[in-house]
């Protein structure tokens, strides 16, 4: 082994513990900053000292303000609890769609994913079947978001193979279909489930709590770990599907296993927060430009940057403008947008154009 080949393995490593070390530390800042900001004034060392005292160490102070501790726990933890947990389901999910499909344009929202939950959970909403309570509605968006999931790639299919093309067109299509589906609920739904449909078409974390925490902190961790379980295939299949199917990978099962855990990890998120685009389809390309392209490491680091990033998200949201809490989707939107414009033109010219 050559001192230049040595001397790259270093760096490398290198830029992968410098990444990783920068994402945890933004984390843990915005975090911070996220449980400080707010009505009710708090410091961070009020926000350690109220953590240190719920584990048993009497250090630190506690909130000064009479109101700093219920506002701590019932308001602020769950809410950016919730938003590290969404933003890291929509970075791993786009991290997963883009390598499953191979393009880099596929993504949740682009190709109807959570449009389709929201569906199912818009039809929970004002046709009733709120059997288990919160987990009745995550499971119809699990619903929705399968079977649209599922249609998206049938549809996309030509000749055993999946079209860049075809899968944006379709993802197109489904998101209309889908936005009627919404509408036509809306509109022979009580003022009360409307306002609910509402709030989903919007995104937004206000509706928080440890309960909607509680439904999506499993499946996001099962998600994750089922999309770190194929990894290895996903950068196998990245070598072309005629060469992953020499190695032994069976592709149409690793993708329909895809498939499956991108519906769990979308859905789970979109079942209390509303539809957030864009963040799948940013973060997992951030990270691939810094890391490159081998999903064992592009994929925990999606999922951790998409909690960065949403949690900054919601900060904006929050502190954009005083006493009003602006809709997540709209913020993630207006971010994400130009970037996906961007990306669609640099995939065209490397392409040399798709007329």
């Amino acid at each position: 082994m050559t001192n230049r080949t040595l001397a790259e393995r270093r760096a490398g490593r290198g830029r992968v513990l410098a990444t990783f070390g920068a994402l945890v530390v933004a984390l843990v800042g915005l975090a911070l900053i996220s449980a400080v900001v707010g009505q009710v004034p708090t410091t961070p060392l009020e926000v350690l000292g109220s953590l240190a005292h719920r584990v048993g160490l009497e250090i630190g102070p506690m909130p000064a303000h009479p109101s700093g501790e219920v506002t701590l726990w019932q308001v602020r933890f769950p809410r950016l609890t919730l938003a590290i947990l969404v933003g890291a389901c929509l970075g791993c999910a786009g991290a997963l769609l883009q390598g499953v499909f191979a393009n880099p344009l596929a993504e949740p929202g682009v190709v109807g994913v959570s449009s389709g939950a929201a569906v199912g959970a818009s039809s929970v909403i004002v046709l009733g079947g709120s059997f288990a309570g919160a987990w009745s509605v995550a499971f119809a968006a699990f619903v929705g978001g399968l079977v649209t999931t599922v249609a998206v790639y049938f549809l996309a299919r030509n000749a055993g193979r999946t079209e860049v093309v075809t899968l944006i067109l379709t993802g197109v299509a489904v998101n209309a279909f889908a936005g009627g589906v919404i509408a036509f609920f809306t509109f022979v739904a009580s003022p009360a489930a409307r306002d609910r449909i509402v709030f989903w078409q919007l995104g937004s974390l206000a509706g928080a709590t440890w309960q909607s925490v509680a439904v999506v902190g499993p499946l996001a961790l099962l998600g994750i770990g089922a999309s770190l379980a194929i990894a290895r295939r996903l950068d196998l299949l990245a070598l072309g599907e005629n060469v992953a199917r020499h190695l032994g990978v069976n592709v149409e099962r690793l993708r329909q296993f895809a498939i499956v855990v991108v519906a769990l990890l979308v859905a789970s998120g979109v079942a209390f927060t509303g539809i957030i685009l864009f963040v799948g389809l940013v973060v997992p390309h951030a990270m691939r430009m810094v890391l490159g392209p081998a999903h064992r490491l592009l994929i925990p680091a999606s999922a951790l940057a998409g909690a960065v990033v949403l949690l900054a998200a919601d900060l904006v949201t929050r502190t954009l403008v005083a006493n009003v809490d602006l809709p997540l989707g709209m913020v993630t939107s207006l971010a994400g947008a130009p970037f996906f414009f961007w990306l669609l033109r640099r995939t065209r010219a490397r392409q040399g154009g798709w007329a």
